[in-house]
């Protein structure tokens, strides 16, 4: 097969959907790679690195016209739909978030008859394994963009995330406790902030708690966990400095967990950053922002929500994300969509085919259930 990787052109999107090593690892499987020139650069990968691998370096058209799977890092985004017709009948393996983005793109793959793929919904086991990786990442800049936005210039409220003494620790509200919320509280807390994580399932708070005491000692002691209702959520974020939002409902948009009264009865120059924006966010107020672009204030607080977050930390990002998404690759690559009949928790990844929406909770949060069937005839 010919597998084709291009520049990503969302706001200050600079991973990339193969490194030099990816294209080593597909061309000893006995497969083409094609490569838009420039694809990698700003993610630490010329394109010298990607040609001496095996790669041939094409524009972005002929990379669309040519690859039986097209892999990148983030969704198409408008200037590219008009490539979409060349992606008929072809797979597309991406992050995808179709529930919280442009409905024309659902309504495009669709048309077209792509077979999309979206990282973000493959499952293992109880784990999701493409996604993980970049919400690590997204939780540990979550409390950095936080700590940056906290500064008075920004019209925080003045305040590092650091101990100092003679102050109180700033205290940090997390709304979720899967990879995102969990990677951001065991940064704040190492930081020193109090943390407080919002948590509906029990088993999962204890076990939470029992990762960070593993992880960090004494500092977990910091760390408050409580259940999911409106009245607990209220009171921890009425007393928050920095409010993470990290809810995820699988393939679905984010609940709304804090509300416009909620918000208004924080303490002025609150920082919230809602990493759950790329499924249509957690919390009243919030609305995607861009790197070029980051935060605008709602009620005397600061919102932060970009949706590619772990975009500016691209060479971390890329290594992590390409290590996991290589191996259902290759898969797709011998066996085309048919790899997927082998593999449950990767069919679950499968979100448009033949014409038809394959992932629920897609086509109900977009009005769009004709399109949908339960039975892809792979």
């Amino acid at each position: 097969m010919i597998i084709g990787t291009i520049k990503e052109v969302k706001d200050n999107e600079n991973r990339v959907g193969l490194t030099p090593l990816s294209v080593i690892a597909l061309k000893h499987a006995g497969h083409q790679v094609f490569v838009e020139a420039g694809a990698g650069v700003n993610a630490g990968f010329p394109d010298a690195d990607y040609k001496k691998a095996g790669a041939k370096l094409v524009s972005k058209k002929e990379v669309f016209q040519c690859a039986d799977i097209l892999i990148k890092v983030k969704e198409l985004i408008q200037q590219e739909y008009p490539l979409i017709p060349f992606l008929k009948n072809k797979i597309l393996f991406t992050y995808l978030h179709l529930a919280a983005v442009d409905p024309q793109l659902t309504q495009l793959l669709v048309q077209h008859k792509v077979t999309a793929i979206a990282y973000e919904t493959v499952e293992k086991g109880e784990e999701l394994p493409l996604l993980k990786p970049m919400s690590e990442v997204a939780g540990v800049l979550a409390v950095q963009y936080g700590a940056q936005y906290l500064q008075k210039k920004y019209h925080g409220r003045g305040i590092t995330l650091g101990t100092i003494a003679h102050t109180t620790p700033a205290e940090v509200v997390v709304l979720g406790g899967g990879t995102v919320g969990y990677t951001a509280s065991r940064t704040a807390l190492g930081l020193g902030c109090n943390v407080t994580i919002i948590q509906r399932r029990t088993s999962k708070r204890k076990e939470i708690k029992a990762q960070l005491v593993k992880d960090l000692g004494f500092l977990a002691q910091h760390a408050t966990l409580l259940d999911s209702t409106p009245k607990l959520i209220a009171h921890a974020t009425q007393k928050a400095d920095l409010i993470v939002g990290a809810v995820l409902v699988r393939g679905a948009k984010a609940p709304q967990l804090v509300s416009q009264s909620m918000v208004k009865a924080m303490k002025q120059g609150t920082v919230i950053v809602d990493v759950a924006i790329d499924q249509g966010g957690c919390i009243w107020g919030s609305k995607a922002t861009s790197h070029s672009d980051p935060i605008y204030e709602k009620e005397g607080k600061v919102y932060c929500c970009i949706p590619n977050m772990p975009g500016q930390a691209a060479l971390q990002s890329t290594e992590a994300l390409t290590y996991a998404t290589l191996p259902y690759l290759l898969k797709l690559a011998k066996g085309g969509v048919s790899a997927l009949k082998h593999d449950p928790g990767f069919l679950k990844g499968l979100n448009t085919y033949q014409g038809k929406i394959t992932y629920e909770a897609v086509a109900k949060d977009l009005g769009l259930m004709q399109y949908y069937t339960s039975r892809p005839s792979l």
